[in-house]
């Protein structure tokens, strides 16, 4: 091939090149036009990732057992809904009852329909842990582990899928998972927790399966170690524990909510449509540390 033929090539396709960078990446991780509900966005890391979803042009609908939203937090959520014209919500919601997550879901999706942002996806983040020794672990205490983190991680997304099968233009779904689905956690006696996002992977691929015919794609986002309110408690109470999470942070810190936005908003959004059955893993390279 001579230089001149390489030349004319390179001239053909610069212009939708341009165009990919310019336009069609950023339409990638839009969320405009769409509602997303997250669960256990009353605080933590859900309340962070109704934030991603706002900067990224969607409606929000946050669903939490809490009575109420962490205050600053919600007043920070509200300014910046304003600025941009989405709309955030916040709904009371166990999500292990189903007849209280399938009420609150047919209403978000109703208002979603009002607005012209049809209900598009869901982030299945309510969860709760525990850190007792396996040998004087309660079997009550490890079956409500498995009750919210399973069982209403799975009624929640069922819901919602349900909704966008009828509805018929396919959807993205959520499941926040975490590395100790995949490692047991040095220092950490959380046996319980450990095999409910065991549980979350595998019902992400089995839900993916099934639910791929629909338009409906599942993945699970799988956290590693991430600072909060509640993991610098557990710090200031066992401070052995920080040097041996540190001891695998391959990048020198542990994550902080505002790592898992991008991420998030890439799984709701259509930069992924080729993606499902699969885990996005942000553990800032602890897995791949021994």
């Amino acid at each position: 091939m001579s230089p001149s033929t390489i030349e004319t090539i390179v001239s053909s396709i610069a212009p939708s090149a341009t165009h990919t960078s310019s336009g069609q990446i950023p339409a990638l991780f839009s969320l405009t036009g769409k509602t997303i509900a997250i669960t256990g966005a009353g605080r933590g890391l859900g309340i962070t990732l109704t934030s991603a979803v706002l900067e990224a042009g969607g409606h929000v609908a946050c669903l939490d057992i809490l009575p109420e939203p962490s205050t600053a937090e919600w007043q920070s959520l509200a300014k910046l809904s304003g600025q941009s014209g989405t709309t955030a919500s916040y709904w009371k919601c166990d999500v292990t009852s189903e007849a209280d997550v399938t009420r609150v879901l047919e209403e978000i999706a109703q208002a979603g329909e009002e607005r012209s942002a049809p209900l598009n996806g869901i982030i299945a983040c309510a969860g709760i842990q525990q850190k007792v020794l396996a040998l004087e672990y309660e079997a009550s205490d490890f079956e409500r582990i498995l009750r919210v983190n399973v069982v209403g991680a799975f009624i929640s997304v069922k819901r919602a899928a349900k909704i966008l099968k009828d509805k018929g233009a396919g959807g993205s779904i959520v499941l926040v998972a975490s590395m100790s689905g995949q490692i047991a956690n040095r220092g950490l006696t959380c046996t319980a927790y450990n095999a409910s996002k065991a549980a979350v992977h595998q019902m992400c691929r089995s839900l993916a399966q099934e639910w791929g015919q629909y338009g409906i794609r599942v993945n699970t986002l799988s956290p590693g170690y991430i600072r909060t309110a509640m993991t610098d408690d557990l710090l200031a109470a066992e401070p052995g524990l920080e040097k041996a999470w540190m001891n695998g942070a391959l990048l020198g810190r542990l994550g902080v909510p505002d790592d898992f936005k991008a991420p998030a908003t890439f799984l709701l959004a259509e930069g992924s449509r080729f993606m499902t059955g699969a885990d996005l893993r942000v553990d800032g390279g602890h897995c791949a540390s021994a």
